[in-house]
């Protein structure tokens, strides 16, 4: 019985060590099955290419190399090898190829955003409409360019710098301010306005020095004036302290007699930093005085004379900023700004005293009424007062010259003025006298020039010999247009039609000449001077682009859309196929 039971334990001892014996090899094979197909995939989904770099850092490191890349066989610059690819730096390639781009971080990520152009293509939301926005001028804030000095407080408009340091009236740039404005009307919301003071239901509490006086007197003609009487020391103004924000535009009716004036004191509210704005009685357009003291005339013809303005304090201030400060510019944001005090000295009256977000219809009649008061009857001119120097070949023009995009610029905004007015023909009998010297030879004082001596063309610069520059040609076209459409039963709308047909006839044949295959030419002084082609900059490049996609909505012939595709084609880096 011994030997039975001890026989039966050897069986058993047996066949455990064959079991364990079975499992070891099955997990063994296991473990080389898994092996093996994690090899395969890992080999056919090359997982090392994607494998994070540190991991293989030795090898990646004896890859990459520092070369020697030589330029044209003119100069070399530092490059890097990896492999067959060979790397250039940015800073160079931009320089180069006149190409865009930066280093940017979106949610931790950081990617380099690469771009061939930086123009921005606005694509029409309409046809084109006459009485409603200028192309997509809703986007231009010409008061803040560095090339106006300021708003004139007299006048209303820009004075330009554009050519001359000491300012002028450029009647291009003030028609510019004009339809801006006059767009932004329809495209932004209702301003929001704070009436401080009319002398009727809105009376402030102005604070008056002793010696000092104010009134309020009541008219049929007038509903309230408020009366001031003080001597000209700046302790006896009458004055009313505030706090607005925001509300930056001021509009006023102001009666000025001898050595009165305005004072607006604005505060940086960063750091707390003054600013006084005087508009006084005086023929100066903008000075400054020590570190805070900005000043505007309103014109020694306001004296004695009720007088309207509007003013945008945040623009005056940064002006004036601008001017004590010409080395260096000053970064500044409209929310920084508020009005903490009003305040008169002298002798006058005023009324209807009102702060608000905005004024955009003031500004745009402002610009209109310059236009009516500074045509000249006889040529229907607006004269450039400044002497230009176009490019070499060109002769000089010379001061009093007339530009067909002024022209065209101005008939937009007197057509729309006339419309918006509800048919005030003031400004109806301007923009239709504008017409002349799309009529006269540019050799007679016009702006009238002929392609191979058989295509009209409007000049923006109307030289010696011809440049014929393409925005301002097709500009000047779509003055034409909105008087047209605006007024086509009338004897100066019927003539605008005829002159713009002809011209758009011009440029279907003359839109090649201005093709580079690669961008577009500013001008075809390549071809009346014979010089190089003057490349257009890609801000000019995408106004040709602008202007042609609106024109493909008021004229169907496909030469306008195509040419504006081929265009933003080249703005992302397409070119013409060579041979």
């Amino acid at each position: 019985m011994f030997s039975s039971q001890k026989s039966s334990e050897k069986h058993t001892t047996l066949f455990l060590i064959m079991m364990r014996l079975n499992l070891k090899y099955v997990l063994s094979s296991l473990i080389l099955m898994v092996t093996c197909v994690t090899l395969m995939l890992w080999h056919r989904c090359d997982f090392v290419r994607t494998f994070p770099k540190r991991f293989y850092a030795n090898q990646y490191q004896e890859e990459s190399v520092e070369i020697d890349c030589v330029i044209n066989q003119e100069y070399s610059i530092a490059c890097r090898r990896e492999g067959d690819e060979v790397y250039l730096p940015f800073s160079f390639i931009k320089k180069y190829f006149e190409v865009y781009g930066s280093l940017n971080t979106i949610d931790g990520t950081t990617h380099f955003d690469w771009s061939h152009s930086y123009g921005k293509v606005n694509l029409p939301r309409s046809i084109y409409d006459s009485k409603g926005i200028f192309m997509y001028f809703e986007n231009y804030n010409v008061e803040v360019r560095d090339r106006v000095k300021c708003i004139s407080a007299s006048a209303g408009v820009p004075i330009s710098i554009q050519w001359e340091s000491q300012g002028y009236f450029y009647a291009t740039q003030i028609a510019q301010f004009g339809l801006s404005h006059y767009s932004k009307n329809l495209t932004e919301p209702e301003p929001t306005r704070k009436i401080i003071e009319d002398a009727d239901l809105n009376q402030y509490a102005w604070i008056t020095p002793r010696n000092s006086s104010i009134s309020r007197n009541y008219s049929t003609d007038i509903t309230g004036v408020v009366n001031f009487a003080t001597s000209n020391h700046i302790d006896s103004a009458i004055y009313s302290e505030m706090d607005h924000v925001v509300d930056l535009i001021m509009s006023i009716d102001l009666y000025f007699q001898q050595n009165s004036s305005m004072m607006i004191t604005m505060q940086n509210r960063e750091n707390q930093q003054l600013y006084v704005l005087h508009y006084i009685l005086a023929d100066l357009s903008i000075t400054v005085q020590d570190e805070n003291n900005i000043y505007y005339g309103l014109g020694t013809n306001a004296l004695g004379k009720w007088k309207h303005i509007t003013r945008d304090l945040f623009v005056d201030v940064q002006k004036g900023i601008a001017l004590m400060y010409i080395n260096r510019k000053q970064k500044m944001r409209r929310n920084e700004f508020k009005v903490v005090k009003i305040a008169f000295i002298g002798n006058g009256s005023f009324d209807n005293l009102t702060l608000s977000t905005s004024e955009h219809i003031q500004h745009f009649y402002d610009a209109a009424e310059w236009f009516v008061r500074n045509q000249n009857q006889s040529t229907g001119g607006f004269a450039i007062p400044v002497r230009r120097r176009l490019a070499s070949g060109f002769e000089d023009l010379n001061r009093g010259w007339l530009s067909a995009m002024a022209q065209g610029h101005a008939i937009s905004l007197l057509s729309r003025a006339f419309y918006h007015s509800g048919g005030n023909r003031k400004y109806l009998k301007a923009a239709v006298n504008a017409l002349k010297p799309f009529k006269l030879p540019s050799s007679q004082g016009g702006v009238l020039a002929k392609f191979m001596n058989i295509l009209p063309f409007y000049e923006e610069y109307p030289s010696s010999p011809s440049s014929f520059v393409l925005n301002g040609f097709i500009y000047s076209l779509l003055g034409l247009y909105d008087l047209h459409q605006i007024a086509p039963k009338t004897k100066g709308g019927k003539e605008a039609g005829i002159l713009f047909d002809q011209g758009m006839e011009s440029l279907k044949k003359m839109i090649p000449f201005y093709d580079t295959g690669s961008g577009t030419v500013y001008d075809l002084r390549h071809v009346t001077l014979g010089t190089s082609p003057n490349i257009a900059r890609w801000d000019y490049h995408v106004t040709h682009v602008n202007q042609l996609l609106l024109l493909a909505t008021i004229d169907d012939d496909p030469i306008f859309s195509q040419t504006a595709d081929r265009w933003r084609g080249y703005m992302m880096g397409k070119r013409a196929m060579h041979n």
